[in-house]
């Protein structure tokens, strides 16, 4: 199982920031290669040197899914259709509104 840190409230990486049904996965951060739920995790928690993925490298996996813990690449991620295309998991669509947090878009 990887290791997911941060505020992780229950194994399918639901964070106390963000705990939908659909909140179920985790980003890889560029900046210390270590898995968070989200940003507010990672800030609090995290490196302390935050830098987003760069455009040349999302075919990296850096997503994962956190019912049945396949890591996608971003590129795999941002066609998903917010599902996980091995589990087929339903992602929150909502998290495309903070992407520029974790890519560069």
């Amino acid at each position: 199982m990887i290791e997911v840190k941060g505020n992780v409230i229950d194994k399918q990486t639901r964070c106390v920031h963000y705990y939908s049904e659909r909140d179920v996965i985790a980003i890889k951060f560029y900046c210390c290669q270590t898995y968070f739920p989200c940003v507010h995790c990672h800030e609090e928690h995290g490196c302390g040197k935050h830098a987003v993925w760069p455009k040349e490298r999302f075919y990296e996996k850096a997503v994962l899914c956190g019912v049945c813990q396949t890591e996608l690449t971003i590129e795999q991620y941002m066609t998903s259709n917010y599902r996980c295309p091995h589990c087929d998991a339903a992602f929150n669509p909502g998290c495309q509104l903070h992407a520029h947090y974790y890519f560069d878009i």
